[in-house]
């Protein structure tokens, strides 16, 4: 099993699935009100220039995280060895 890593720590064009939210409160809320829940997949498109915030995609949607909020999203990177295929 790949040790898990937070969100912000994915690289552009790296694809992970959500593990679990560490945020609280209502940032939780919003985290999981745009679909970011456990099993979902995210891939990063692109950092802007200042490298925050970082655009996802999420569910069909492209979504930018500040890099504070991404902090607190665990993810696991695809197994590669496994083949697995990412959505």
């Amino acid at each position: 099993m790949e040790p898990l890593m937070s969100l912000s720590q994915l690289p552009v064009g790296g694809s992970a699935r959500v593990k679990k939210l560490l945020s609280t409160g209502s940032m939780r809320r919003r985290l999981q009100d745009i679909g970011l829940i456990e099993g979902t997949w995210v891939r990063c498109l692109q950092k802007s220039p200042a490298g925050d915030p970082v655009a996802y995609e999420i569910r069909g949607a492209v979504i930018a995280l500040r890099s504070d909020d991404s902090s607190q999203i665990l993810v696991q990177p695809p197994m590669e060895e496994s083949g697995q295929s990412v959505r």
